[in-house]
């Protein structure tokens, strides 16, 4: 099973791809304080949902990034439907290993996928680098609501491993120079639904396409990450975004 092929089934019914609700993603695209022609870059871009929407509204360019082929050729299609595409551009590859312009972006965001540059510190590093002097940094990150259980050490080591709190989070990016303009925390309606249209899209893709080697395996894949969740991740793992100014 390819696992892009994965979140590419479990992942059709989201608008966006993390626990971020309708109502709060608008609302950090509203208080971006960007400017008509921004220059706009989002690493792993997966739909393109968050960048085509901050492109359309401050009329701004963007270039979006992801591993995936499956989300990259839906975010293009979003892109073509939008009368975008002259404006956004998609580009199937890995953010880490690209070579952008140093200091060329007014905003630069990564939206649940700091494992690019090794985690949160890392990745907001490496967008430092990218944005203007006082450019946007937008990051979406999960943090600790409690200890870690064993059983989710056990079964998360690294993920484990690497949990702080929101306050933590926030510190880091205030440690490495970045100002706080604001944050966006989920709660566990924004995870349920996620974690539900996960489930539903797996139960609904077997059901659809019995022939399909990789229905079952998928579907035996996202039954059991729906299970950690209820037991060990619900009450554990938090999300938020966070807006950030650079120097």
């Amino acid at each position: 099973m390819n696992i892009w092929k994965f979140y590419g089934v479990t992942h059709r019914d989201h608008l966006v791809m993390n626990p971020t609700s309708e109502a709060k993603t608008n609302e950090f695209i509203s208080l971006l304080p960007l400017k008509p022609n921004a220059r706009v870059l989002d690493i792993a871009s997966g739909k393109g949902e968050q960048l085509l929407r901050i492109v359309d509204k401050y009329d701004a360019t963007g270039i979006g990034i992801d591993i995936s082929p499956y989300e990259v050729k839906a975010a293009n299609g979003r892109a073509s439907d939008r009368n975008l595409g002259d404006k956004v551009e998609f580009i199937e590859g890995d953010g880490a290993k690209h070579d952008f312009e140093p200091a060329s972006f007014d905003l630069a965001m990564c939206l649940g996928a700091s494992w690019v540059w090794g985690g949160h510190k890392g990745t907001i590093e490496a967008l430092k680098k990218l944005v203007k002097p006082g450019g946007l940094i937008v990051l979406g990150e999960p943090y600790k609501l409690k200890e870690p259980s064993d059983a989710y050490r056990e079964l998360e080591p690294e993920l484990a491993e690497g949990l702080v709190t929101h306050a933590e989070n926030v510190a880091i990016g205030q440690n490495a120079g970045l100002n706080l303009l604001y944050s966006i925390v989920s709660d566990h309606n924004d995870w349920d639904r996620y974690e539900g249209l996960r489930l539903r899209a797996a139960e609904l893709y077997a059901e659809e396409n019995p022939n399909d080697p990789d229905a079952k395996p998928i579907l035996d894949r996202q039954r059991g990450e729906h299970d950690f969740y209820l037991k060990h991740g619900r009450d554990t793992l938090g999300w938020a975004i966070y807006l950030f100014r650079a120097p």
